[in-house]
């Protein structure tokens, strides 16, 4: 079914076998436009359109702007590039009407280096840029408000990340394995750092963590051995499993009168901490909370906080000294 009204119709339009066309006025002028039912048809049209982008010597950069895909089903946009030939290509989505990064739909891509989302995009999901190899910059507008899980993961080329006023949740391994990542500003809109968001940032210098935080989630830092310190803001009352563990290079960190527990692991061989304040708040250390920590000789706690010491996962390397202090 050809709409509104018609100007031309190109030479083997019908051949396609594509369910409908719209002819629209945009600021280019007159221009067809498909709209596909089904992500197989979006597909067979991505694949003349690749053939077409070789023959004239412009693979694999593709431009897709001219394809409607606001009427497909929800999910039906997800993986859709994800397939080995469609890794190859950097596609032109710039215009398209879309208000999600549909999951798993760039995982992989070898070719995309810069991305910027568009305006009207509200989320980006699952894996939806993971193991993006070559992607160096991304830019995220304020329109967003949540990052999906390994949304960023195996992004080793990306070296930093600027997350918008309007996330208010980076969600599990999110930026996980960005070995290229050396800094990170987080808003203060956000209140869940999920599991291990940025676990093994191996480059990652510095990090700010807002005072709207209230979770570090299990293993959120974990191996990220560039990091040499940690300021947790009074918002966080707790500090989950393995949060910072191994990271070998943090020297310091201040626990705020807001933190009520540790859990074990949470700096678990971090071999060149030499100091740590925990205050008052702080009832319960967990199994293993500083194994490994052969730098840190002495550590002050107060008197009612429990200290695990099951097994073989003591709270602190046996070389520490423990003293109490008076509630």
């Amino acid at each position: 079914m050809i709409k509104d009204f018609t100007t031309y119709i190109n030479e083997g339009l019908f051949d396609r076998n594509q369910s409908e066309f719209v002819i629209k006025k945009t600021n280019k002028g007159i221009e067809q436009v498909y709209v596909p039912k089904t992500k197989d048809e979006l597909y067979k049209y991505i694949d003349i359109t690749i053939e077409n982008a070789r023959k004239e010597g412009t693979y694999p950069n593709v431009n897709l702007n001219n394809i409607d895909v606001s009427e497909l089903r929800d999910g039906e946009l997800d993986g859709l590039f994800c397939d080995d030939m469609y890794k190859q290509i950097n596609p032109d989505i710039s215009n398209w009407n879309i208000k999600y990064i549909p999951n798993k739909f760039f995982v992989g891509n070898e070719q995309i280096k810069e991305f910027i989302i568009s305006n009207n995009v509200t989320s980006i999901g699952n894996d939806a840029f993971s193991c993006c190899s070559g992607l160096t910059s991304i830019t995220i507008p304020d329109s967003v408000t949540s990052i999906g899980k390994y949304a960023f993961q195996s992004c080793s080329g990306l070296k930093s990340v600027t997350i918008p006023n309007s996330v208010t949740n980076i969600d599990q391994s999110a930026f996980q394995g960005c070995g290229g990542l050396k800094s990170v500003v987080i808003p203060n809109s956000v209140t869940r750092i999920e599991y291990g968001a940025f676990s093994y940032c191996s480059n990652l210098t510095s990090v700010e963590i807002p005072d709207s935080v209230t979770g570090i989630g299990t293993y959120a830092f974990d191996g990220c051995t560039s990091l040499t310190s940690v300021v947790i803001p009074n918002s966080v009352t707790i500090i989950r499993l393995g949060a910072f563990s191994s990271c070998s290079n943090l020297t310091s960190v201040v626990i705020p009168n807001s933190v009520t527990i540790i859990e074990g692991g949470t700096f678990k061989e971090c071999s060149s901490l030499t100091s740590v304040t925990i205050p008052d708040s702080v009832t319960s250390i967990g199994n293993g909370a500083f194994r490994g920590c052969r730098s840190l000789t002495s550590v002050n706690i107060p008197k009612h906080c429990r200290i695990s010491s099951e097994y073989d996962f003591q709270s602190f390397p046996k070389n520490c000294k423990i003293a109490r202090r008076d509630d």
